[in-house]
């Protein structure tokens, strides 16, 4: 299980990041606002613990911000505030549970796991340059006409649907798709574009996905 800890205490991290691993949690760690954005918008987590005092965005921008990127992971929120004021803005922000610093790390730990065993929320149909992608039923359209994808070639246009205008690497793509256990020498990820771009001319209109020579993938979001 993957974690996000968006944390500027130097020493407050480098606990948390030996207590998380005794856990059995792989961690990464944003130093601020703008780095846990860019982090969070290139790979998935479990979820996310994010600090409110940050340099650059603070942390109920940072919430509010993945929120409206459609990013559903858990957030537990860490502050030194414990003003009732502040926790219903993180709440209300779109933070799924509060913890006031100093905290315990026992209880920290315990309600990761609260949090990370709920039930997820379905994904919600994504619609991005002309085409409808339903990965709850495993349907795709485009301009109303079927796409027929295996499990493995809808799980590439998910990772590249998530960031529709974006410039997708494979590194990232076998991170996601693959979860890291292929060559990263390998050319399976321009197999498998090639794969799905096939499928989508097929079915109706111009090339979708575009080659960034030495960079990677962008689906068009036009």
């Amino acid at each position: 299980m993957r974690l996000l800890i968006v944390e500027d205490d130097a020493k407050l991290v480098r606990a948390l990041e030996r207590g998380l691993g005794r856990e059995g949690y792989e961690v990464d760690v944003a130093r601020d606002g703008h780095e846990a954005l860019q982090q969070a918008g290139a790979r998935e987590y479990d979820a996310v613990v994010l600090d409110v005092m940050l340099p650059g965005a603070d942390g109920f921008t940072v919430c509010e911000s993945l929120r409206l990127q459609g990013r559903q992971m858990p957030v537990l929120m860490l502050t030194a505030r414990a003003d009732v004021r502040d926790r219903i803005r993180g709440l209300n922000g779109g933070a799924d549970d509060y913890l006031v610093k100093p905290f315990d790390f026992g209880e920290l730990v315990a309600r990761l796991r609260a949090l990370t065993r709920r039930s997820p929320a379905e994904p919600a149909p994504v619609s991005v340059g002309g085409l409808q992608i339903d990965a709850e039923r495993h349907v795709v359209t485009r301009a109303g006409r079927s796409v027929e994808l295996s499990a493995r070639e809808l799980a590439v246009l998910q990772c590249l649907a998530r960031r529709p205008g974006r410039v997708v690497s494979r590194s990232e793509l076998l991170e996601e798709v693959w979860n890291g256990d292929v060559d990263r020498s390998s050319n399976l990820v321009d197999v498998y574009v090639g794969y799905l771009r096939k499928k989508l001319e097929r079915a109706s209109g111009p090339r979708l996905i575009r080659t960034v020579r030495g960079r990677g993938f962008v689906l068009e979001s036009d």
